[in-house]
C-alpha cells in the first residue's frame, strides 16, 4: 500500500491519522512559520472572550493581540444596556452585524474585600473600553478585558454626587462630578495619573440637578447644557473654571442634548423645536467654527418617528439622553426599551428593537452605553 503522507520539512514522512474520531494535528514546525497576518486572521473569527486564553498561550500571541493593528481590526463595539431585570449580564448589540450578545459579568474579583459591594454596583458611564461603577462610598473603575480595576473612595463621607462623566483619554482618565446640595457648591475631579482628587468651588448655579445628565468630552472641556433659558457651559480641566464659550442655541428648544464624535473633531446639538414646553420636531445641528461659531442644521427626524419618540417619553424630556457611538447618535429614553439613531454618514434615522433577553414586561430604568472594548485602558 502506497504512503499518502505529506514529507516534513527534512524530507521524511509523517504518518497522518486517519481515524474519523481522531482529528489530524497540525505539524508545530507548520504552525509556527505561519505568516502574522494568517494568524491575525484565524484569530479574528474567534470570540473576543477567547482572546484573553489566548495570552498565556505564547509569547508571540500576547504581542499580537495587544498590538494596535490588532485591535484595531478585530474589536467589536457595542451597545451596552444596563437594565435592574439584567443585573448579572449586559445585554450587547452589535451594530455592525446587528446581532445581540450577553456579557456575563462578575465584579467579584475586583471587590475581594467587599462583601455585598458588587449587588449594590451600578454601572455610571463606559469610556474608552473602561465601565464605572458606584459602591457603597467608592468608584469602581474596570476594564473587563483586562481584568484590571480600580477602586477609588469618595472624596468626602457621606457624599452626594450629580453630573458624573467618565473621560478616558490615552493620556488616563478623570472622574468628574458636581457636589450641589450642601451650602456649599463644588466640582470635584478626580486624574488617574495622580491617584488624587481636586475641588473646585464656583458660586452660580448653572446647571440642573438633574443627575441623568453627562458632560460631553470636546477639545479639553466637558460640555453641559442649562436649565431654560437653554445655553452651553463648559468645565476646563486645565484651568478648573466654568464657561460660557457658545453664545447662541436655535430658536423655539424645548430641549436641546450634546454630543461629540467623530474623534472629537465635532460637536453635536439634539433638540426638540415646538412651542408651549410641546416638541413637535426633532433637529440635529453641528458647531461650525469657520468665521466665527455657528450652528448649522444637519437633519430632522421624519415626523412618523418623531411621533413615536414624543409619545414614548409623555413630553418628560428630561427622561431623554444621548450619546455618540461609532458614527451613530444614539437618542434613547428611560422608560423605553428602544434606541432610536441617526447614522451620519448616511444622514439616516433607525430603530434598534428591543433587546430578546428583556422579560415582556420591562419596568423602566432602560440605560444605554457607547462601550467599545480596548486592550490599552488601563484602570
Amino acid at each position: 500500500m502506497k504512503d499518502h503522507s505529506p514529507p516534513n520539512h527534512y524530507g521524511q514522512t509523517t504518518a497522518v491519522p486517519t481515524s474519523p474520531s481522531t482529528p489530524p494535528k497540525m505539524d508545530a514546525r507548520i504552525w509556527s512559520k505561519l505568516p502574522e497576518e494568517l494568524l491575525d486572521l484565524v484569530l479574528s473569527f474567534l470570540p473576543l472572550k477567547n482572546f484573553l486564553i489566548l495570552r498565556s498561550t505564547c509569547k508571540r500571541f500576547k504581542s499580537l493581540l495587544f498590538s494596535p493593528s490588532f485591535v484595531f481590526k478585530h474589536s467589536s463595539a457595542f451597545l451596552l444596556l444596563s437594565h435592574p431585570q439584567c443585573f448579572r449580564h449586559f445585554p450587547l448589540y452589535d451594530s455592525d452585524t446587528t446581532t445581540w450578545r450577553k456579557l456575563p459579568l462578575s465584579l467579584s474579583a475586583p471587590l475581594p474585600c467587599a462583601a455585598g459591594a458588587a449587588a449594590q454596583a451600578s454601572l455610571l458611564c463606559a469610556s474608552n473600553g473602561l465601565l464605572c461603577f458606584s459602591l457603597p462610598n467608592s468608584f469602581l473603575v474596570f476594564n473587563i478585558l483586562t481584568k484590571s480595576s480600580r477602586v477609588i473612595k469618595f472624596p468626602d463621607c457621606p457624599f452626594g454626587f450629580e453630573l458624573f462623566s467618565l473621560i478616558s483619554t490615552p493620556a488616563g482618565y478623570n472622574l468628574f462630578m458636581a457636589s450641589s446640595r450642601s451650602s456649599s457648591k463644588s466640582t470635584f475631579v478626580y486624574h488617574s495619573k495622580a491617584r488624587s482628587w481636586q475641588k473646585f468651588d464656583f458660586t452660580e448655579t448653572i446647571l440642573s440637578d438633574n443627575c441623568h445628565q453627562k458632560g460631553v468630552y470636546f477639545k479639553g472641556c466637558l460640555y453641559f447644557v442649562t436649565p431654560e433659558p437653554f445655553s452651553i457651559v463648559c468645565f476646563e480641566f486645565e484651568s478648573g473654571k466654568w464657561e460660557r464659550p457658545i453664545p447662541e442655541l436655535p430658536t423655539e428648544l424645548v430641549f436641546a442634548r450634546l454630543v461629540s464624535g467623530g474623534g472629537e473633531k465635532k460637536l453635536y446639538l439634539i433638540g426638540g423645536v415646538g412651542r408651549n414646553g410641546i416638541a413637535r420636531s426633532l433637529q440635529v445641528w453641528e458647531l461650525e467654527f469657520g468665521g466665527g461659531m455657528k450652528w448649522v442644521e444637519v437633519e430632522s427626524l421624519p415626523d412618523r418617528m418623531c411621533k413615536k419618540l414624543m409619545s414614548v417619553c409623555f413630553h418628560n424630556y428630561e427622561h431623554l439622553y444621548c450619546f455618540w457611538h461609532q458614527g451613530l447618535i444614539c437618542v434613547c429614553c428611560y422608560n423605553w426599551p428602544e434606541i432610536l439613531y441617526f447614522k451620519i454618514s448616511r444622514r439616516t434615522w433607525h430603530w434598534i428593537p428591543k433587546c430578546p433577553s428583556l422579560p415582556d414586561k420591562s419596568s423602566c430604568g432602560f440605560r444605554w452605553f457607547s462601550f467599545v472594548p480596548n486592550f490599552h485602558s488601563s484602570a
